[in-house]
């Protein structure tokens, strides 16, 4: 791993623990498919995603697209989803253009937050 990288995900993850969560209003459970156009590789997008998902106790995956894109599934509640959204369109360090979101079907065989290589 290059020095850079490892600065980079150092300060990406100090950034997404210091993230205050509000309080949120319990919400229906539900899948989305939302995938973020615009500068959002290599700026440490995924990892941010997934730490902030973590946290949230969010389940599901994210990965990068070969157009340039990062696309997630995000499981959980309903404002707790939406919360991330938000966060990660306000990122400085990447230039989210457009965020797509639509519903898919529950997975119940999720547990976890996954970042896909």
């Amino acid at each position: 791993m290059s020095v850079f990288k490892k600065l980079r995900d150092e300060y990406v993850i100090r950034h997404a623990n210091r993230i205050e969560f509000p309080k949120f209003v319990s919400s229906t459970i539900l899948r989305k498919k939302v995938t973020f156009s615009g500068r959002v590789q290599k700026v440490g997008f995924r990892l941010e995603i997934y730490c902030i998902a973590q946290r949230m106790k969010l389940t599901g995956w994210v990965k990068n697209l070969e157009d340039g894109s990062v696309e997630a599934e995000i499981q959980g509640e309903e404002s707790k989803i939406y919360f991330l959204v938000n966060c990660m369109q306000s990122l400085k360090r990447a230039s989210v253009k457009k965020v797509t979101m639509i519903d898919v079907p529950i997975s119940e065989d999720d547990e976890i937050f996954t970042i896909v290589r």
